[in-house]
């Protein structure tokens, strides 16, 4: 999933430059080399022989959609040629959009789940609730404002490259809450990624 997502800079370059005349520099290919290179570092954990041992599954077509499709969400979220102008601003209903069928689609699922007796029962309480409360709140509403909001100082090339930074703070939380310590890959990938954000930008 990490490595398919790394395609998030080339998604922002291709579709700025064919949807909105945006011209792609050199040291945007640059930057992005240098991003896609950090992403492989931590995938490999500073091993290139062990990219021959990733393997491909049909999920990684859905994803690389998805990528796609959050690459043009971006490019709308700062789409200055919006008629009328303030659309690009409206985070919220872009947001709604989503949230809507995801939410019937999630509950047809879940009912389904619950019908066929398969899921063990809810155990609620208040770890459930600040569990509950803090995916309604961070990833779903804060994540999403705060994107938007780079996306319109940024732009949303520039903003692609960050997406990048992911798979090293998913490194990072392993160490910090599953014990797995950081390595010196970890590093050269915050290095590389960082780099390419720097040259790009």
């Amino acid at each position: 999933v990490t490595l398919v997502g790394s395609s998030m800079p080339a998604f922002m370059l291709t579709i700025g430059a064919l949807i909105y005349g945006q011209r792609v520099s050199a040291r945007q290919l640059v930057g992005g080399v240098l991003s896609i290179g950090g992403v492989l570092v931590v995938l490999t954990q500073g091993h290139p022989e062990r990219i021959a041992e990733l393997r491909f599954v049909p999920g990684d077509l859905f994803m690389l959609v998805a990528t796609g499709v959050w690459a043009w969400y971006s490019w709308l979220l700062a789409d200055t040629r919006a008629d009328p102008p303030g659309l690009r601003a409206d985070w919220a209903a872009y947001l709604l959009a989503q949230v809507l069928p995801g939410a019937a689609w999630a509950g047809l699922f879940a009912a389904a789940e619950h019908g066929l007796g398969s899921p063990p029962p809810i155990q609620w309480g208040w770890p459930l609730a600040a569990a509950l409360a803090f995916i309604a709140v961070g990833p779903a509403v804060l994540a999403y404002r705060i994107w938007g909001l780079g996306v319109q100082r940024l732009g949303p090339t520039l903003s692609g490259f960050f997406g990048n930074l992911t798979p090293l703070f998913a490194a990072l939380m392993s160490g910090l809450f599953l014990g797995e310590a950081p390595g010196w890959h970890h590093g050269l990938a915050f290095a590389l990624i960082v780099g390419g954000i720097a040259v790009s930008s």
